[in-house]
This record gives C-alpha cells, sequence and structure tokens, in this order.
C-alpha cells in the first residue's frame, strides 16, 4: 500500500468510500451523499487529497485536508479521513493521518485540528492520542447519529 494524492481516475472509488461513511451515520457530519459532478467538485475543491492504493491501484483509504478556518487562524487545517469497510483493522487509518500530517505541514499549516471526533469512535481517538493529538474537552451532545441520537464530540489538535 503506498499513500499518494489523488487522480481524477480515483474518483470514483473516493466517491463509494465517501459514501460508506455517510451512510454508516457515525463519524462525518455530512448526510448527503456524493454523485460524480458533487464529489468531483467536492474533492477538487480541498486544499489536499490523498488516497492509500495497493499494487493494481485500488484505493482502500482517503483523507481530505483543507484550512480550518480564515485570515488569522488560517494557519489551522482540519482533515476528514475513510477507509473502506473491507479495508478497516490494516493500520491505513494510520498511515492516512500520517501522510496527512506531512502535507499539511507541506502545505504551511501549523496545527491541525478536528473539530467533531464522535467520542464513541474509540478506535479515532485511541490512533490520535498515540500519535500525539491533544484532546480539546468534550461538546456534549454535538453530534446526531443516524439513529437520532446525540454523541458527545471530543475536538483534538496537534502543532506540526
Amino acid at each position: 500500500m503506498i499513500i499518494r494524492k489523488y487522480r481524477p481516475e480515483d474518483i470514483e472509488q473516493m466517491i463509494t468510500i465517501w459514501n460508506e461513511i455517510v451512510e454508516e451515520g457515525i463519524a462525518f457530519p455530512q448526510e448527503e451523499l456524493l454523485d460524480n459532478g458533487t464529489g468531483e467538485a467536492f474533492f477538487s475543491s480541498q486544499s489536499y487529497c490523498g488516497v492509500a492504493v495497493d499494487e493494481n491501484e485500488r484505493v482502500s483509504g482517503l483523507y481530505i485536508l483543507h484550512p480550518n478556518n480564515v485570515g488569522r487562524c488560517g494557519h489551522i487545517c482540519n482533515a476528514s479521513y475513510a477507509v473502506a469497510s473491507s479495508f478497516r483493522g490494516k493500520h491505513i487509518g494510520e498511515a492516512l493521518v500520517k501522510d496527512c500530517m506531512q502535507r499539511a505541514k507541506e502545505n504551511g499549516f501549523g496545527i491541525l485540528q478536528f473539530n467533531a471526533v464522535v467520542e464513541t469512535n474509540i478506535h479515532a481517538r485511541h490512533l490520535y492520542e498515540r500519535l500525539g493529538f491533544k484532546q480539546l474537552g468534550v461538546i456534549p451532545g454535538g453530534f446526531r447519529m443516524k439513529d437520532g441520537h446525540y454523541e458527545n464530540i471530543c475536538p483534538y489538535y496537534i502543532v506540526l
């Protein structure tokens, strides 16, 4: 597996993986699924998109990187990660986060912040903490799950 910048020919697989996370309704705030048009526009609007691919160029995971804010806070970036369910548990997420941290530095960002890590997403939280991210606190009921109940969210950050 390698992590590289996405290419136009990756978009269909990226949309499939992204939509899988959105449909699960337990991690991403988005509720609308991407199609070919909206997916291409969405991924091309990011500061950087990385994909995990195997030797056959099959995409198993991806991330998006973009500013978290503008102006005086424009040095803070945000990212989202998605790994296809059939590839989870193989440390692809960790490789994506590490690559993202490097690409964030290369893109001039000084801090990587996650605004809405769902408290029950223990695998992501353990990964972030192992990589040195600090939790900023807890926002009670900050995320509406697919079934309608609310879970706490835990913002995280790391100085790059």
